[in-house]
This record gives C-alpha cells, sequence and structure tokens, in this order.
C-alpha cells in the first residue's frame, strides 16, 4: 500500500452562511467582458495584498506539451491583455511555436477568478520600447544579463553578468534588448467565477470564435 497525504476537505470554511465578499446579489452587471475584468481588477487592487495583477500563463509546446507559469498583467485595452518576457525564454519560444494561450487571475480575498482563452501576438516595437523604459534602472539591466530558461553554471556567473552590463552602460540609457518585448492575448473566451457556498459557485462566460465577432453570453454549472 502505497502512503499517500490525503487533504480532507473544510466543512467549517468562514464563507458558509457568510456571503460578505460576495453578497446574493448579481455581480455580472457588464454585459461586455473587459469592462467586468476591469471592474473586478479594481476591487482586487483593493484587496489583494500583493500583485493584483499576477496570473498564471499557461502555453504549450510545438509537440502541444502544457506547460504553466505566474506572470504579470501589464496593459489591458479592447485589443487585449498584454505581458513582457524574453522571446528566447520557453515561454516565448512555446508562444511563438503555438500562438494560443490561457491565463488565469484568482483573486483569493474575493473569493474569485478570470479565466482567459485567446489568440496570441506581439506587441510593436514602440509599445515594448515605451514599457521597457518605464521599468527600474536594474530591471533593464537585468533583462540583458539574464538568458532566460536557459541552464545557469552557478549564482556567480549571473551576478557577472548583470555587473558587466552595468560597467557596459555606465550611466547611459539602457535600451531594450532585442530578444525582449511583450505579447498580446487577444481573448476567444472570459469565464468569471465567484465562490458561493456549498460549491454552488456562480460561472458566466463570453465567448466568441474570432475577435472580429460579437460575443455569446452565458451561464455554466458550477
Amino acid at each position: 500500500m502505497s502512503n499517500k497525504d490525503v487533504i480532507p476537505p473544510s466543512p467549517t470554511r468562514s464563507d458558509y452562511g457568510d456571503e460578505a465578499a460576495n453578497p446574493p446579489g448579481d455581480i455580472f452587471l457588464h454585459q461586455e467582458p473587459f469592462d467586468l475584468f476591469r471592474c473586478w481588477l479594481g476591487e482586487a487592487r483593493k484587496k489583494e495584498l500583493n500583485d493584483p495583477n499576477a496570473m498564471a500563463l499557461s502555453t504549450a509546446d510545438a509537440s502541444g506539451f502544457p506547460d504553466v507559469r505566474m506572470v504579470l498583467l501589464k496593459g489591458i485595452d479592447s485589443n487585449g491583455l498584454t505581458f513582457y518576457t524574453n522571446t528566447e525564454s520557453a515561454k516565448g519560444e512555446q508562444l511563438s511555436a503555438n500562438p494560443r494561450a490561457a491565463i488565469c487571475f484568482h483573486w483569493k480575498s474575493l473569493r474569485r477568478q478570470v479565466r482567459v482563452r485567446g489568440l496570441i501576438s506581439q506587441v510593436g516595437d514602440e509599445e515594448a520600447d515605451t514599457y521597457f523604459n518605464s521599468r527600474a534602472r536594474d530591471s533593464r539591466i537585468g533583462a540583458w544579463a539574464s538568458r532566460q530558461s536557459r541552464p545557469l553554471e552557478s549564482r556567480l556567473v549571473l551576478e557577472n553578468a548583470v555587473a558587466g552590463y552595468a560597467a557596459r552602460f555606465d550611466i547611459a540609457d539602457v535600451p531594450r534588448p532585442p530578444h525582449w518585448t511583450g505579447f498580446r492575448l487577444t481573448p476567444l473566451r472570459f469565464e468569471f467565477w465567484r465562490d458561493r457556498a456549498f460549491r454552488l459557485h456562480d460561472r458566466m462566460v463570453f465567448e466568441r470564435t474570432a475577435p472580429d465577432q460579437f460575443w455569446v453570453i452565458g451561464r455554466l454549472y458550477p
């Protein structure tokens, strides 16, 4: 018989009978998913202690094998959700090989999550430059020094690379590396989820077949 760590259910969860975080009224008031997302993100910024813009980004390589990691949302507009990375990293190569992705926001303080699936495209150079130049100088130097996702012999090797690029740029401006840019996920599906008592959660879905199509709105069983 194998040893297993069994996680028991939580019959005494504090939200049972107390829906202060998610009152019974309809919180899916916006009939446009970007407006609803902005509303929920605004609430998360007031409640979450750290990184309300943190999201799990799921990608797949050319063979279809999935991968997931946490990244930060850095922009939202009518075209989609934007984040930035090294294009030579694992995620950058996967997004190039298979330009589709899924993301998930989980705001524990609100007991809500938002799942999004869609198509991936790179942002333009001007947009990438603008965001890169807004970063702290040390972060910009780090973007040059890190060969993201590739084997690292030791921490000292990385620290020496950082020191080398710091000396190279000295007091000059630190330009954006050619391998560093932004990706935009253009949603084809949003799902808004909120916790309700006894696992009878609320789920609202907005879905379309292409970016130029209208949203079809529906609800799902929990």
